[in-house]
């Protein structure tokens, strides 16, 4: 069989690293990076980083000629800056970011300062938190801080930087779903853009059913109400989440059996006067969604027409917008759905998390899939209160679409039977697939 494309996928952890090679005639190659991250408190990172980055060096001979940037999450960016030393002697051709990303653009602009904004105030809230002194189990907020490098050294804000500056002397390619597919002739291939949306309100939404409200804008108000007028406030008294005329001091409730045996034997931060961690732990959630669905979509289409389809992390909104691409290519009408239709390689998005791989309008179309490539890492998903992280239901759902045709990988297990005769490559390193 003449080699089409190869896809391989660092084994490094909890993130996404993705090198795509399309084979030309006479040996040419083209190579694709999409992300290189790994999600915080990942023992020896800078180090672990490095080591992927200097293979992908070795690989490429020192160049990609396309560089993705999918969003501003850490499990997918952070080794731009932790591997900064190597990064820099990596040559690229074009950078690609989504078009939230383009400072030029007032949707984007305006998305940015909010999505800044949620950021401060969950880490005024995560500053506030230590100051009690909390023991034992995190709250949520905390955990999905780390997408964010809050305790790093380096921000996702100053990785996707980095990854800008090498598009320099020129900008970064800002895509957008509207963007005629790019033409890669020589390689028998094709990229669409299928996400994220220009539809705002898609971005935000966080829930697939129609009559939902639940969105990110109502989590940043409810947050906003709650603990914004409170955090910093001088003598403002956290533990008094009740009028006077209710209130029962600290110091009289540990002299009440009741409270003394119901009330504070767990960590002080799971007590009624911290109550306002859930609205923390709302807007946590939502903005890690709406980051999500900002996902940079890659359809890359190969010659017999089967595509390599690279989610990212997106989340619903995000999905519920590809159905309805389309584009004129040779004067015939190619559709999101189309080419979800022909997806013979899917990239499972957000590590198989339970919100990032739509069913309808989504797997359920994936009549040709033959290979599903999870990005996981369990043991620290578990360590980062994700345990269902890959969701057991999807992982079945994707067997069900590949049984037959090819195989569900997952990059912290084993190849599954049949996979090495297949010709999927395993190596401590990577996962690589070849169609």
């Amino acid at each position: 069989m003449t080699k089409r494309a190869t896809i391989r996928t660092y084994r490094h952890g909890l993130g996404d690293c993705h090198l795509v090679t399309l084979h030309g005639k006479n040996s040419s190659k083209y190579r694709i990076l999409i992300d290189c991250g790994v999600i915080l408190g990942t023992p020896n990172a800078k180090a672990l980083m490095t080591g992927v980055m200097n293979s992908i060096i070795k690989e490429t001979k020192g160049k990609v000629d396309l560089l993705v940037a999918t969003h501003e999450h850490w499990d997918h960016v952070s080794g731009f800056g932790q591997a900064a030393e190597a990064f820099s002697k990596l040559k690229v051709g074009e950078v690609w970011m989504a078009w939230t990303e383009n400072p030029k653009d007032k949707d984007a602009r305006e998305l940015l300062a909010s999505k800044q904004a949620s950021i401060a105030l969950l880490e005024d809230a995560a500053m506030h938190l230590q100051s009690l002194n909390p023991v034992g189990e995190s709250p949520l907020f905390v955990s999905l801080a780390d997408f964010y490098g809050f305790a790093a050294n380096v921000t996702t804000r100053s990785a996707l930087e980095a990854v800008r500056d090498k598009a320099k002397p020129g900008s970064p390619r800002y895509c957008d779903p509207a963007d005629t597919p790019t033409e890669l002739s020589k390689f028998g291939a094709r990229i669409y853009v299928l996400g994220p949306p220009r539809d705002v309100d898609l971005l935000k939404r966080l829930n697939p059913r129609k009559n939902s409200n639940e969105s990110y804008e109502h989590a940043l108000a409810a947050f906003e109400a709650d603990m914004k007028p409170l955090i910093g406030k001088v003598g403002c008294d956290y533990n008094a989440p009740f009028s006077e005329l209710d209130r029962v001091s600290i110091a009289d409730a540990r002299q009440i059996p009741f409270f003394a045996s119901r009330y504070f034997q767990g960590p002080d931060w799971r007590r009624v006067d911290s109550d306002w961690m859930l609205a923390a732990d709302s807007l946590a959630l939502a903005l890690d969604n709406m980051t999500n669905n900002t996902s940079l979509v890659l359809a890359i289409e190969l010659e017999d027409q089967d595509v390599l389809l690279f989610a990212a992390d997106a989340q619903m909104g995000n999905w519920l917008s590809w159905p309805t691409c389309s584009w004129k290519v040779k004067g015939k009408s190619v559709t999101g759905e189309d080419l979800m239709r022909r997806t013979i390689v899917y990239k499972v998005g957000h590590h198989g998390s339970h919100n990032a791989t739509l069913k309808e309008r989504g797997l359920d179309l994936m009549d040709s899939l033959q290979t599903a490539v999870i990005p996981v890492n369990q043991d620290m998903a578990k360590q980062k209160r994700w345990g269902a992280m890959p969701l057991d239901a999807l992982v079945a759902a994707l067997k069900r679409k590949t049984l037959e045709k090819g195989h569900v990988l997952r990059t912290d297990k084993d190849l599954p039977p049949g996979a090495k005769a297949a010709g999927v490559v395993s190596t401590s390193e990577y996962l690589e697939v070849t169609v």
